[in-house]
């Protein structure tokens, strides 16, 4: 939706599928919201756009206190796009400028540092350095209102350099200081009990109907002892599960939530999912969250995937009775592409012989899964020692900034690597919407959603599951 007055329609209609697609602001306020903004519709002569809050914030505009703009799910065109800009969008959502900076996001990209902040700039009016900015001050609040962590604590554990800019980038975004963000919280809330070690207690936010039921069937097959579980009933479970983060461990719990029923259907609708994180360093806070978005597939856009397999007569009475399927992905990549090759039970197996324990277990989660390099010093032949090694030494590179096409070419010319498995590592370790497995009947008018549809196949029984996946 590039037409600005077709955005201003969306605006003044309230309509929340846009929300993270773009961001409108008020000139006359100072405020900049998401489309679906409650409060009373400003005039068109008022109005800008902009693509990021990032652009908006750059802008001078500060972020509105009633729709919570800086809380949407993100666009879907990042995890859709291959190029350039979206490869960068994902690495800024994962914490690399944080961690490596400008100079290490282009690199990651192959480009160079003044073509990334060109490009970027050109197209979403906001370079890398303004982009993490406008994350750092979204992470910053999440800790402000939802944990009793000291505010200097606070400023560094969201990525920031100094006090000083802590404080002066919430007063330009949220147009408030630190203490008062979080007296801001909402009463009754988890500010005064949560602690990383009790875990932070998040809303991860989706974009229209949710099928959580057919992610956690998948994620409860999938499972692995000590790494993951699935606990409770139908409708009301919860996958935990490890992760290792760029600054230590974690431990991350998401809840299904009750759905809500309408005839065949069976969709939350409720606009986020409930999470729980224990860190061991909040720093890694942001990382976590995208890891998990990736694997639930927040960001995606059923509106688009459903229109468009919604117009197959194969595909339209699947699409009716589930209606925003999502395409799981992976919290791990290189971890997915080892149980992608070894099955369920080889991978359970490496757990137990090389995977690292949890200095501070947490029920029957016990270890992380092993890392590339372990697998790869521990002599192992075969397909396995080469995707490790290969993993380990960069050869393949599985991030959310990998060329998905480079990386399929590397894994296919691994010894013992076939293209089925390379299928689904695109699918669920590169996130690719996409991916239609060798020798399946895909007709090209599925075409941008083929995962999507295949899914819809799987979760109606009319394919099997890759086994032990």
């Amino acid at each position: 939706m590039r037409d600005e007055d077709s955005r201003y329609e969306a605006v003044r209609s309230r309509d929340a599928r846009f929300d993270g697609e773009f961001f409108f602001a008020v000139e006359t306020t100072g405020i900049y919201c998401r489309p679906s903004c409650p409060a009373v519709t400003p005039q068109r002569r008022n109005v800008r756009f902009f693509a990021t809050a990032a652009a908006a914030q750059g802008s001078g505009f500060r972020a509105c206190r009633r729709c919570r703009p800086d809380a949407v799910p993100g666009s879907a065109a990042w995890n859709v796009r291959a190029d350039v800009v979206g490869r960068a969008m994902r690495l800024i959502g994962d914490g690399v400028v944080d961690r490596e900076g400008v100079a290490g996001l282009a690199v990651r990209l192959g480009y160079s540092a003044r073509q990334v902040q060109r490009q970027l700039t050109s197209e979403l009016g906001a370079g890398p350095v303004a982009l993490a900015r406008a994350q750092r001050a979204h992470t910053a609040r999440v800790l402000l209102q939802t944990t009793g962590l000291p505010v200097t604590e606070i400023a560094f554990a969201s990525g920031f350099a100094s006090v000083r800019q802590f404080n002066d980038t919430i007063r330009a975004v949220y147009a408030t200081t630190p203490s008062e963000l979080r007296a801001a919280a909402p009463r009754g809330g988890p500010t005064a009990a949560a602690t990383p070690a009790a875990g932070i207690p998040l809303r991860l936010a989706h974009r229209g109907p949710y099928q959580a039921g057919p992610v956690l069937d998948l994620l409860a097959r999938e499972a692995l002892p000590g790494v993951e579980e699935v606990t409770g009933t139908p409708g009301d479970r919860t996958y935990r599960r490890t992760l290792r983060l760029p600054h230590g461990t974690g431990i991350a719990a998401v809840h299904e939530r009750p759905v809500t029923q309408r005839g065949t259907t069976a969709a939350h609708v409720g606009g986020w999912l409930d999470a729980r994180l224990r860190l061991t360093d909040p720093r890694d806070l942001t990382t976590a969250v995208q890891r998990l978005r990736r694997l639930f597939d927040l960001d995606a856009d059923p509106y688009a995937v459903d229109e468009r397999l919604g117009a197959d007569p194969r595909l339209a009475p699947l699409v009716a009775a589930r209606p925003g399927l999502r395409s799981p992905g992976a919290a791990d990549p290189d971890e997915l592409a080892v149980r992608a090759l070894v099955g369920r039970t080889a991978a359970g197996e490496l757990v137990r012989s090389r995977g690292k324990a949890l200095d501070a277990p947490c029920g029957t989660l016990t270890h992380l899964f092993p890392e590339p390099a372990a697998l790869a010093e521990s002599g192992r032949d075969g397909p396995l020692g080469a995707l490790a090694a290969a993993l380990a030494d960069g050869t393949v590179r599985l991030d959310v900034g990998a060329d998905r096409d480079d990386a399929e070419q590397g894994l296919l010319a691994l010894p013992g690597m076939d293209a089925r498995t390379v299928a689904v590592i695109r699918t669920r370790a590169l996130g690719d919407p996409d991916v239609a497995p060798p020798g399946t009947d895909v007709p090209d008018t599925w075409r941008p959603w083929r995962s999507y549809a295949l899914h819809h196949l799987r979760a109606a029984g009319e394919r099997d599951e890759e086994e032990n996946r």
